[in-house]
């Protein structure tokens, strides 16, 4: 069974029973934390073929310490989207591009924020991580801008049509105060997962039982997968 740890904000590790994926890690407190706490340690990663991926370089996404992992893993791959500052024997993957990292297939989708999203392929599994690709729309900004921004995001989740996706991490913003649904709704009807879990919550962890509660998301509610606090682990 697939399962995953929920770390911090976008940060999660996958596990599929052979090789680990981990997705956007940048907290790495508390000092001395281990994986329970939702941090990375020595422990998580002995022995193990790990994938790190980062969408972008925003600081919530982006933490320089994942590139000290190389000592704990068995093998270990870094997946760098374009803006983030090239590391020797990374993997550099820019919107539209599909490429292979160890057993891994990625391909990356162009956001309409920073960076890439990822579709990846690895030990018989399908994940979508969005990053920080979401239909933003922000109550306030202009029309033209919230058109623009829906409008790409549906494009490029568009392109992911066709395929069949065990875990997609979408993000679910407070922030976007009554449109915080229209990422997540948009991509459960246009392409769907047999999971789908919110991310990008800024720690409020109840817009989650808030999604499933939403009757928008009546269509898919027993997909979606809820939290409540860093090193969780969810059965997927």
């Amino acid at each position: 069974m697939l399962k995953a740890v929920y770390l911090a904000h976008s940060g999660f590790l996958v596990d599929t029973g052979g090789p680990v994926m981990i997705f956007d890690y940048y907290k790495d407190t508390p000092r001395g934390g281990t994986l329970k706490d939702g941090v990375i340690d020595a422990s998580a990663l002995k022995g193990r073929d790990v994938y790190v991926f980062v969408s972008h370089i925003h600081h919530d996404h982006f933490n320089p310490v994942i590139f000290q992992w190389e000592a704990w893993a068995g093998q270990i791959h870094y997946i760098l989207s374009h803006d983030v500052p090239m590391r020797t024997g990374a993997v550099r993957i820019r919107p539209g591009e599909t490429r292979t990292a160890g057993d891994a297939q990625v391909r990356a989708l162009c956001s309409n924020d920073e960076g890439v999203a990822f579709l990846v392929k690895c030990n018989g599994v399908c994940v979508f991580h969005a990053g920080d690709l979401n239909w933003w729309h922000w109550n306030g900004e202009s029309r033209a801008y919230n058109d623009g921004m829906g409008q790409h995001y549906r494009e490029q989740i568009d392109l992911l049509q066709g395929e069949q996706i065990d875990t997609a991490f979408i993000p679910v913003d407070p922030r976007l105060e009554d449109k915080y649904i229209l990422g997540v709704d948009y991509f459960m009807r246009r392409v769907g997962a047999d999971h789908v879990v919110p991310m990008h919550l800024w720690d409020d962890y109840a817009l989650c039982q808030k999604l499933m509660d939403d009757p928008a998301a009546a269509p898919y509610c027993g997909r979606i997968v809820s939290y409540t606090h860093r090193g969780q682990i969810l059965e997927l």
